[in-house]
């Protein structure tokens, strides 16, 4: 039986599911990333400066994984997806507007990181069982420093 390499070697048809996998994590991503933005644009309260700081290095961070994620798209020899249309429409990760006070942008935060967590651990799974070491290596990355950021968010709310 011939199976058909993809350009990494790994058989054509997992780059294909993984693409699709990585193209959904992209779209909410950039949800997220743009939830953060309002946040950012949008918090009022006591807790202003500390959150507007941190919702800055929050998207930051965000920017350089959608970034990081349209690349290995790109690695796959497959095309990331580019349209907000598009993006809010494949996202689990809901827009998040009007919101102005700290706990409740947290909250949102939180349960928006669970969201790309899951995601990046079926993503992790599937890449291990092909023997793609560069999407798993980038969605190690990415679960590890979630989970930190997780625990910080709690603590943060707590």
């Amino acid at each position: 039986m011939n199976i058909d390499k993809s350009i990494i070697g790994v058989d054509e048809s997992v780059v294909i599911e993984l693409s699709e996998k990585l193209n959904d994590l992209l779209a909410n991503f950039q949800v997220y990333y743009q939830n953060l933005r309002g946040f950012h644009w949008n918090i009022k309260g006591r807790d202003f400066f500390e959150l507007h700081v941190k919702f800055e290095e929050l998207y930051t961070e965000a920017a350089q994984s959608v970034d990081e994620i349209a690349e290995r798209i790109l690695t796959l020899d497959h095309i990331p997806m580019h349209s907000f249309s598009n993006y809010v429409n494949v996202a689990d990760i809901e827009e998040a507007t009007n919101i102005t006070k700290g706990q409740e942008c947290v909250k949102h935060i939180h349960e928006n990181v669970q969201v790309l967590i899951k995601k990046e651990k079926s993503i992790l799974k599937m890449a291990e069982e092909a023997d793609d070491q560069g999407t798993a290596d980038l969605m190690t990355q990415y679960i590890a420093k979630q989970e930190k950021q997780q625990w910080m968010l709690r603590s943060y709310l707590a």
